[in-house]
């Protein structure tokens, strides 16, 4: 009788010696085995507006003409060959077929401006370019040194999938522990840090968080975010590729157009960063409170219900007790909701969990693949950003007394170093293996990860008291007349140095359109009430902060009339914010 449970890895046996040789199968030996195991599932499929999708047989043979022709150009072992275009089947063959003729493949973020994008070609090492057409001219033109463009542009002759090339050398096969991608961490104009991950980081990282998570080929991903960044990297395009599910690319983070995709294509994992998870909540919850008092207040407590249920019995009623609320919302379909990318609020995750949603959090950087901790789904942690993942190891450097300090990991999923940068690599990374993360937090008995903040944001108080900026603006994540916030300290005596917090925000103009100004006359600029608008935000802000501890309230408030620049992943440039 069988005492163990399987794990999500164990299938590997079967084909190690004859698909691949090592512990690990590399990224393209990872889709040539699920090209093996589910030829004719759907790969990769887009809607523009009608459906267009290739089968794990297809994607195969695309992603090898495309190799081929790169080999026939002289592109192999070592060469860095970058990709830059919108999410797209033919951004996820290119990047294969880099991989597969043995190069490097250096992910780019398309919404850089055209110097930028140069400028990380030529910290990378560019050789060859993937790119959509709009910037291909562009780019050609200030990367003279280029062997080779090729085009993402859906539709076009010529494009990736119509690459092939006969009497092509044969394929340089790189071994588990090789290079396989570096990931830049910043496109600004200065010396960009490029990430450095192996095969092994990669697809070890990809098999270790299921081992949280369980995932199947039967499951129908969704690739919503920018998939040049780590996170949906690996943990919407690899995850659905080892396990030969269908991956969806959504093209705009328009709440509308979500739905619609969401809907349309039976999406069961769909993964975003906070932003995205909270405009959704909005949304849902603004029709509960629609169907009046008497009804809202019964969901509610429904809600509740159906969370201690869940949590007593590992039972889920929430999909049944509110599957009208959740098929409105374009829902129903949906297995487990992943957050990452940035923290969340506990309220959040804890809504979603009542709903009857499988609502998971993890934690990860892009040195580390970028997967370190998920919530599993039937021993999650609401407060907790997740279980550490199978084989790795952390420990808080010089804890506290409540035992936060600074996070150190160490396991296969730890990046080689960063790209020709000796000294910044050891900076953090040391001989041993260990990886100082840069973040502040805590571990459970049962390895269960707690979050305080960046090591680098700390704000210490006069009174010497710590404050992590990420735990107020969490506070904030439920008010949607809230567009951004962002929480930093600032110098409120000169001669002592001491430190004050103030809170800068930004409205949902939105909410704040069409209202008459308190003082009467026209409103403002597009049509938003700045004082009504103002006036709100500073009474949010109060309410934050009767729930925060006296050394942690805000004591300065600005309300901004444009947006704090932002990330691709829709997160706030915290470091383009100036200390005051």
């Amino acid at each position: 009788m069988k005492t163990t449970r399987e794990l999500p890895w164990d299938f590997l046996d079967q084909y190690r010696g004859t698909a691949f040789a090592g512990q690990w199968p590399t990224l393209p030996e990872l889709l040539a085995l699920s090209a093996l195991r589910y030829p004719d599932n759907a790969c990769f499929t887009v809607f523009e507006p009608n459906r267009r999708s290739l089968s794990y047989r297809e994607a195969l043979a695309k992603v090898e003409g495309a190799a081929r022709k790169l080999r026939a150009l002289g592109l192999g072992r070592g060469d860095k060959v970058a990709v830059a275009g919108k999410n797209s089947p033919e951004w996820a063959v290119a990047y294969f077929a880099v991989l597969t003729a043995g190069a490097v493949v250096v992910p780019l973020d398309y919404q850089l401006s055209v110097p930028e994008l140069a400028n990380l070609v030529k910290a990378g090492d560019v050789v060859a370019l993937f790119v959509d057409e709009e910037k291909e001219s562009d780019l050609k033109a200030v990367c003279p040194g280029l062997k080779a463009s090729f085009s993402l542009a859906s539709g076009r002759k010529g494009n990736v999938l119509d690459l092939d090339s006969s009497g092509a050398p044969a394929f340089d096969k790189p071994a588990e522990g090789e290079l396989a991608a570096i990931l830049f961490t910043s496109g600004t104009m200065g010396t960009p840090k490029g990430v450095m991950l192996s095969h092994r980081n990669l697809v070890a990282d990809c098999f270790m968080a299921q081992g949280n998570m369980t995932i199947y080929s039967t499951d129908v991903f969704y690739a919503l975010l920018p998939i040049h960044h780590a996170y949906t990297m690996l943990a919407v395009f690899i995850e659905s590729v080892s396990v030969g599910a269908e991956l969806v690319f959504g093209k705009r983070m328009v709440i509308k157009q979500v739905f619609k995709d969401l809907k349309e294509a039976k999406v069961t994992m769909f993964l975003g960063v906070p932003l995205l998870f909270n405009k959704v909540l909005a949304g849902i919850l603004k029709g509960v409170k629609e169907k009046g008092p008497i009804v809202n207040a019964a969901i509610y407590v429904l809600m509740a219900l159906s969370l201690t249920i869940k949590k007593l019995t590992k039972r889920n009623p929430g999909k049944t007790l509110f599957h009208s609320v959740l098929d409105k919302a374009s829902l129903a379909s949906i297995r487990i909701c992943i957050s990452g990318g940035g923290p969340l609020a506990p309220k959040v995750f804890r809504r979603y969990q009542e709903l009857g949603i499988d609502f998971v959090q993890g934690y990860g950087l892009t040195e580390t693949s970028p997967i370190i901790t998920l919530n599993p789904t039937e021993a999650f942690i609401i407060t907790s950003v997740g279980k550490l993942l199978p084989f790795v190891e952390m420990k808080i450097l010089e804890p506290d007394a409540e035992g936060v300090g600074e996070i150190a990991v160490r396991g296969p999923m730890v990046m080689m170093g960063y790209y020709k940068m000796p000294e910044e690599t050891a900076k953090v990374l040391s001989p041993d293996g260990w990886l100082k993360t840069g973040d502040l937090g805590r571990i459970d008995e049962d390895d269960y990860v707690y979050l305080e903040g960046r090591a680098k944001n700390l704000i210490v108080t006069a009174g010497g008291k710590n404050v992590y900026p990420e735990e107020i603006e969490n506070r904030f994540q439920l008010f949607d007349e809230v567009e951004q916030v962002l929480v930093s300290g600032y110098i409120e005596d000169e001669s002592t140095h001491s430190e004050g917090i103030e809170a800068m925000l930004y409205p949902n103009a939105e909410r704040f359109k069409g209202i008459v100004p308190s003082g009467g006359g026209v409103a403002e600029s597009g049509g938003v009430d700045w004082e009504s608008a103002e006036e709100r935000l500073r009474e949010i802000v109060d309410e934050v902060n009767l729930k925060l501890l006296p050394y942690q309230k805000i004591s300065k408030v600005t309300v901004l009339r444009e947006r704090l620049a932002e990330t691709t992943k829709k997160t706030v440039k915290r470091f383009a914010v100036a200390k005051k």
